[in-house]
């Protein structure tokens, strides 16, 4: 290795002592020979696989796709495990784990002698998890996502995850559909690993990691059983060696114009509200002054894709119509300058894209709908602001005064969302409280709550719903989410009671609870925040720790990046 830098990895590999005997000789226990130390990259395969996370059920096969591929580069690839987050499976919400995912992954890098880091994982926060971890540490990083199930069927149709799943389920409350039939679609919707196939929480995740230039071109919208998702793979392990050599690490490729290009990416594939709460966690790991008013970019852009919850079509459908250099190639007025893994500028990603079917990615001059990218919310209610989603709201609800009928919890909201004398009407303002960072804990994706049955029987299915936590990307409706302060940490929302009247203006970005200071002053003074839920373990040091949402709900002491080299030795 003469005519080679000492590489990261050489600190643990290239000793000529015990250490580095302790080092090499336990990894040949695996059959791996000497000459795999002779100072090229060591390329750690950061893998999120869990029979637990059906979303990344595919990723054995693709991190065995990567080795090749670092194999092939010259490259010595290693694999290893992080906590993995099933989105649908587990409780109080996977958002609660997000930050620990990213303890795991920042202290894995650092902690093992690799000189690059790919990153596999799919899921909706394993993807921004395993980002911040990296960013914390800053090697060359790069994405492999999981990619999109196949179209769910039902009955001869094509069914989209969760946003099916919420309007079968209105519709079993209304007795539109029979509980025969609520299974039978149950059993086709999920048809393949993969994450879900709508315009979802992994699924726009994907598409901005896509736009942030964090990953190859077309990764975001290949369905995971596509046998191009694994050349693609195999692709990746090819590059994150050379990145290596060059030494791009993740903050010479991720700059504020990186962010400002997943924002206005984000508007155009009608992608999910959590997108915000990630880039800005992602944004304080990276040290970028990524602010809440920053996702103003995308208010006024349109939306372009045609696919759930903003439109008809899956993401199936999105990757055969061109998938992500189709929507960026009609974004390319716009999109900032911005290096990427490629070691080169984004508009490398769409120069030669095509669009195959304009049913499903439109023109930019002849979009889907105009104006209505993610609006960011500020008032009384919300001081320090909240989101709101409107290519998947009603448009005659973005405008709307009307009277509060406020859940304390989530327990009081199913307690009492279906009693036949709940005194609600189609304009009144449905509040839901303790379910912030703090409060939940974890900030669950209940916002979207159900429509009150009595509505529900009389055929309405939206109606302006407000909380501190989030929705599923998945999901729609006029859907106010993320206020911050939360309730639990002393903000206005704690305050609001039933018969308050709230005027929510979208247009001009406001949200206020129509009360006077005096009497929000008195409440204030009467307010007592309620007992957390956990006094022990990592809940406990989540609810001390944990951020509002508009910076990102991560945990204080994680904000920001450590790139020491480690120098102790175990022995």
């Amino acid at each position: 290795m003469s005519d080679q830098k000492k590489r990261r990895s050489q600190n643990w590999y290239g000793k000529q002592d015990k250490d580095g005997f302790i080092h090499r000789s336990w990894m040949k226990n695996q059959g791996f020979p000497d000459h795999v130390f002779d100072g090229r990259p060591i390329i750690g395969i950061c893998n999120t696989w869990s029979e637990l996370t059906p979303c990344n059920a595919g990723l054995r096969d693709l991190a065995e796709a990567v080795k090749r591929g670092v194999w092939e580069a010259g490259g010595f690839p290693v694999e290893f495990p992080v906590m993995s987050l099933g989105e649908t499976q587990m409780k109080p919400t996977a958002m609660l784990f997000r930050n620990l995912l990213s303890m795991d992954v920042e202290e894995s890098i650092r902690a093992y002698g690799i000189d690059g880091v790919v990153l596999l994982g799919g899921c909706d926060k394993t993807t921004p998890g395993q980002l911040m971890g990296a960013a914390s540490v800053d090697l060359p990083t790069i994405v492999v996502s999981s990619g999109p199930m196949l179209n769910g069927k039902f009955k001869g149709r094509d069914i989209g995850s969760g946003t099916d799943v919420w309007k079968f389920s209105e519709d079993v409350r209304a007795g539109d559909m029979t509980l025969k039939d609520f299974m039978s679609a149950e059993a086709g919707m999920s048809r393949s690993v993969g994450v879900c196939m709508t315009m979802g929480t992994a699924s726009t995740m994907a598409s901005l990691v896509e736009a942030m230039g964090l990953c190859l071109p077309t990764n975001a919208a290949l369905p995971a059983v596509d046998a191009r998702r694994g050349a693609l793979a195999h692709m990746t392990g090819r590059r994150i060696v050379e990145m290596v050599e060059e030494d791009l690490t993740f903050s010479k490729v991720v700059k504020k114009e990186n962010f400002e290009n997943a924002i206005i990416a984000n508007a155009a594939v009608g992608g999910s509200t959590n997108a915000v709460v990630h880039l800005l966690a992602m944004a304080g790991r990276v040290g970028i002054d990524l602010t809440l008013e920053d996702f103003e970019i995308g208010k006024d852009l349109p939306l372009l894709v045609n696919c759930m919850p903003s439109g008809e079509y899956l993401m199936e459908d999105f990757c055969y119509a061109g998938g992500m250099p189709a929507v960026m190639k009609e974004l390319e007025g716009i999109l900032r300058p911005a290096q990427t893994v490629l070691g080169k500028d984004i508009s490398s990603y769409f120069e030669d894209a095509e669009c195959y079917n304009r049913d499903v990615i439109y023109a930019f001059d002849e979009p889907i709908k105009s104006k209505v990218g993610l609006r960011v919310l500020k008032g009384n209610l919300a001081p320090n602001g909240a989101i709101i989603k409107p290519s998947a709201a009603t448009p005659d609800l973005l405008q709307h005064e009307g009277e509060a009928y406020v859940f304390e919890n989530i327990e009081d909201m199913k307690a009492n969302i279906d009693r036949d004398d709940l005194p609600v009407t189609k304009d009144t303002i449905l509040v839901l409280k303790g379910c912030g960072p703090k409060g939940y804990p974890g900030m669950p994706e209940v916002g979207n709550m159900p429509i009150p049955r009595k509505l529900v029987e009389q055929g309405v299915r939206d109606m302006v719903r407000i909380s501190d936590a989030r929705m599923s990307g998945t999901a729609f409706g006029t859907v106010v989410l993320h206020i911050s302060p939360e309730a639990e940490a002393g903000g206005t929302l704690a305050l609001v009671q039933t018969g308050d009247r709230i005027k929510l203006d979208t247009q001009n970005g406001q949200l206020d609870v129509l009360v006077d200071e005096k009497e929000l002053a008195e409440r204030r003074a009467q307010w007592r925040p309620k007992p957390p839920h956990y006094d022990r373990g990592y809940a406990s040091l989540y609810i001390e720790r944990v951020l509002q949402a508009d910076k990102g709900a991560d945990l204080d002491f994680l904000v920001g990046k450590d790139t020491r080299p480690v120098t102790r030795e175990s022995h």
